[in-house]
């Protein structure tokens, strides 16, 4: 068995469950955590290190990495992929909605990269994945505070990469696009706690009717595609800055090169056949 060791948040389902498995199939010690223990007995199961977080907990980021620490020595990757989308006109979205988007998917990383880079500059070694979106690079209507949390991670993430390479330690982005997971559920519950602006109607109704983007949509990819690129980035010597995963992503991602007033006329023109 290998002697390396993986950090991965967000582990109940979806990509962190499916990454989880990805790295015990390379024989890693993995230790697979999520909020809710109950939803990750079947990873203890499997081989799995399971255990509890609240990234917006500091204290419970530290604890969990003490204890790694404490118990194999090394974090030899950590794999922030916990987070959840708040989607809603930006005008709907009050200040405690919003701060919570941005605790989850962006304080919490955060936490858990200043608790593991001084081990990992110790070592001189390790990676850093943080799980981030296409619509960290492409913004749409109807997700303004998902895309600012996720877009916020792109900068992060480029500014950490660039500080700890003379340090031995990589720092990757893995951009999916529609996966087959249940983060469209999170996403209609977030929906119905906002007092709804009658003016934004047409984009409610095209975020409750996103079935292009759910988990039964055709051009959704499975969450093992998603986490066979997180592990590669863990294991490749000298990593890509970003994993684009599925075609779908790769072609938004080249949406994202158009001049703003062109695609801002292609997000209009949507938004009028829609509504």
């Amino acid at each position: 068995m290998s002697n390396r060791t993986v950090l991965i948040t967000g582990c109940s389902s979806g990509i962190g469950r499916a990454t989880a498995y990805a790295f015990l199939d390379e024989e890693w010690q993995v230790y697979a955590t999520a909020r809710n223990p109950a939803d990750i007995q079947k990873l203890g199961e499997a081989g799995c290190d399971i255990g509890t977080i609240d990234v917006t907990d500091p204290e419970d980021c530290e604890r969990v990495v003490d204890r790694i620490i404490e118990e194999e020595g090394r974090i030899d990757s950590l794999v922030n992929n916990a987070g959840y989308g708040q989607h809603g006109p930006i005008e709907d979205i009050d200040d405690d909605l919003f701060a919570k988007q941005f605790e989850v998917n962006v304080f919490g990383p955060h936490r858990l990269v200043r608790e593991v880079l001084p081990h990992m500059r110790e070592r001189e070694e390790g990676t850093i994945v943080n799980v981030s979106s296409v619509a960290g690079r492409l913004a749409t209507p109807g997700m303004g505070p998902y895309s600012a949390s996720k877009h916020a991670m792109e900068g992060y993430s480029d500014s950490l990469r660039l500080e700890v390479e003379p340090f031995g330690i990589d720092v990757s982005v893995v951009q999916p696009g529609p996966v087959k997971t249940g983060f469209r559920e999170r996403v209609d519950d977030e929906l119905g706690r906002l007092d709804r602006t009658e003016a934004y109607a047409d984009l409610y109704e095209f975020q409750e009717d996103a079935s292009l983007f759910g988990a039964d949509s055709p051009i959704a990819v499975h969450p093992a595609e998603v986490a066979e690129a997180i592990v590669e980035a863990s294991v490749t010597p000298d990593p890509e800055p970003r994993y684009v995963v599925g075609r779908v992503a790769q072609l938004l991602i080249y949406a994202s090169y158009l001049p703003d007033r062109i695609s801002d006329r292609v997000f209009e023109a949507i938004r009028k056949y829609t509504s």
